[in-house]
């Protein structure tokens, strides 16, 4: 996937966040500035979180897990990005409107765009 890829999926997330900061409440972010910096570190946990843990127990991964790893991801990225503020359950709750949303939208992860899907 070409750079301008990247950044239009980034603009996306960054977008979803600050819809989702408006319908979830306990989950606020500071504007759109710091829901794209919100969706870079969320994507960097997320890849992190993948190395160490694999692909099933990842934000990107699906299931409980995945959901409950999406959930920890947001709440973890609070203390990284300024602006933004969310509580546990603000969290799940964010987590579980993401996931809703990424059914209508959605935003691959941004480390495994361009390659196989069919490869695991």
């Amino acid at each position: 996937m070409s750079f301008l890829g990247h950044v239009v999926r980034f603009i996306v997330s960054a977008i979803v966040l600050v819809i989702v900061g408006y319908i979830v409440p306990n989950f606020a972010v500071g504007g759109f500035w710091s829901a794209l910096l919100l969706a870079l570190v969320i994507a960097v946990l997320g890849w992190i979180i993948e190395g160490i843990f694999g692909r099933k127990v990842t934000p990107f991964g699906r299931g409980i897990v995945g959901f409950l790893a999406s959930a920890l991801v947001i709440w973890l990225a609070q203390f990284v990005v300024g602006g933004v503020h969310v509580s546990i359950l603000g969290a799940l709750l964010a987590a579980l409107v993401i996931g809703i949303i990424d059914l209508f939208i959605p935003v691959a992860n941004p480390f495994r765009a361009g390659t196989d899907r069919h490869r695991d």
